[in-house]
Parts: C-alpha cells; structure tokens; sequence
C-alpha cells in the first residue's frame, strides 16, 4: 500500500478472533511506540526502495514489491473466497486496483520529488476525506491551512538539494502525487467496506493479489529486463522482498497491535505525523534537505490534520 499512512486505514482492518497466523498476536510494546515505529517502517520502505528504480523501474520495482508483499500475506493469511459474496469480491478487487494505483502514482512521486514534498501532498486523500465528513463550519479553517500548506509546497522550488533543483519541482511528480492522493483516499473509503467483510488480514492479502496483477502489464517487462541485466538477479529479489516486509507487511502487523490499545482519536493524532516523519527519512536516508517554505508547508499540513481530527471528536 502506500506510502502516505497505513495507520488512517488500518482502523477499518481489525482482526477477527478466529484468524490463525503469526501476525495474530499483541506486542507488549506501549501503542503509540508502535504507530510511530510502524509510520517509521513506511517511510523506510520508500526510501529504500528509490534505488531500485534505477534498474528495474519505477514500474517495476513496484510490480515487484506487491508480488513479494502479496506472496508473504497468502502465506500467513491463507484467505478463504469460497462463499464470499460478490459485492465482498469486488469491494476487494476493487480495493487492489486502486491500491496498485496508489502505489504507482506515489512511487512515480517519489522518483521526481522530495520524500516530504510527495508525502504530505498524498496526505490530502485522507485528510480530504476527514473534511468531506465534517459537519462543523471550523474545519473549513483547517481546509484553508491545508491549502496554504501545499501552495507553499508546489509555488517554492526544492531549495536546499533537493529533487526539484532550484528552478521548481518536477510537474509531473507534482502531477502523480495528487494522483496519489485521490487513490489514497479511494483506498480508505473501501478500506471500511473490506475491513468489514473480511477477517484479520485476509481482505489485505486480497486486495494486494489484486494490485499485483493490475501492476503486472506495466511491470512485468521492466522487471524482467532489470532482472536479466543485472550480474546476478538474486540480490535484487531480496532486496524486493526486504521493501515488501518494511511496506506493507511489518507495519500492518504493528498497527494492529496498537489498534487494540489506543482510542481512535489518539490514534488519528499520531497518523497527522507521517509528512513530518517521511521529510525526516529523506533528509537522513536519501539526503533530501528541504527549504524552509517547504518545510512550513509540511507544518501546516500536519497542524490541519490534528486539528481537524480533535475538532471533528469533539
């Protein structure tokens, strides 16, 4: 999945008492550590997987990662789709094609822009549709912050070092992250449909089948043309697999843990972080320094969230 939170949608994929796998058990770690270390696991998994674009392709560096991923979830979940109804088949299905959407578009980000830039625009998916469902007029101030925010992002150029040179940020990145942040909040909307449907991680092995196959067409030849090019194709099948456990595997399994600690409105304050950590991860792991407009735009990005969360439970 992506990039952008897993923790927003990982609320409507709580696990039923009768799922058996590894992943199944709590962790006797304090909650908010876990959602922290689980956002942390996302981003790395980005920026660890940006130098696997060079050789296999932005698109199939991706087929690769959800085929991985898709291959340790069926292992560990075993889904059951004998006696699901069509309307459970295809809110799965449908969940894969615009999670391998998702997946695309953000990574295509990731190639042109700053991690911190690309992830708090894809942010706006789910804080749009936090403000979509809101019914108090002072949300329409935390809208406006967020608009703020990314006009800060998108007018400023990559001061600093970063991958938009000095003459602006790419427009096609700018493009895919937008693209991004309309699957991502597709995903969180059908999310609660599959979530509900399905026990434990059984709809998220599904549904990443599914993103697999769909990345398939666009992926497949880059990958194979990576794979036969490269001295030996194993260190860049393990490296795949490595990603796909860092995004998504690891942090669902952490998220679920604190899922079952923490009341929802503290967990939606903790997910209101990820831009924040992910311009952290690309400054530390891909030295990507941002300016100080960008960095102002990511903050204000961050504050709309948690003030349009604590706003909307009170």
């Amino acid at each position: 999945m992506s990039t952008g939170s897993t923790c927003e949608t990982a609320v409507q994929v709580s696990p039923g008492p009768s799922s058996v796998h590894p992943l199944r058990h709590r962790l006797n770690v304090p909650a908010p550590l876990l959602c922290v270390t689980a956002m942390f696991a996302v981003q790395l998994g980005i920026a660890f997987s940006r130098p696997l674009f060079e050789p296999l392709g932005v698109s199939g560096a991706t087929f690769l990662r959800l085929a991985a991923a898709a291959v340790i979830l069926l292992a560990l979940t075993r889904p059951r789709l004998r006696g699901r109804s069509r309307r459970d088949l295809a809110s799965a299905g449908l969940l894969g094609v615009v999670s391998a959407g998702m997946t695309l578009c953000f990574a295509g980000a990731v190639d042109r822009l700053p991690m911190g830039t690309a992830a708090t625009i894809e942010f706006l998916g789910p804080l749009a549709v936090a403000l979509a469902f809101a019914r108090r007029a002072s949300h329409l101030v935390w809208a406006l912050l967020a608009g703020g925010g990314v006009a800060l992002l998108t007018l400023f150029g990559a001061e600093g070092g970063g991958d938009g040179g000095s003459g602006g940020l790419d427009p096609a990145g700018l493009g895919l992250a937008f693209a991004a942040a309309a699957c991502y909040a597709g995903y969180i909307l059908l999310t609660d449909k599959v979530g509900a449907a399905f026990k434990g991680f059984e709809g998220l092995a599904v549904s990443i089948t599914v993103g697999a196959l769909v990345t398939l067409p666009v992926g497949i030849g880059p990958a194979l043309h990576g794979l036969s090019k490269a001295d030996s194709p194993w260190p860049l099948l393990l490296a795949v697999a490595g990603v796909a456990l860092l995004l998504p595997v690891i942090p669902y399994a952490l998220e679920m843990s604190a899922l079952r600690q923490l009341p929802q409105r503290v967990f939606s304050v903790l997910v209101s972080l990820e831009p924040a950590v992910s311009a952290l991860v690309g400054l530390v792991v891909l030295h990507q320094v941002l300016g100080v407009a960008q960095l102002a735009g990511i903050a204000c990005v961050v504050i709309a969230s948690v003030g349009a969360t604590l706003a909307s439970r009170r």
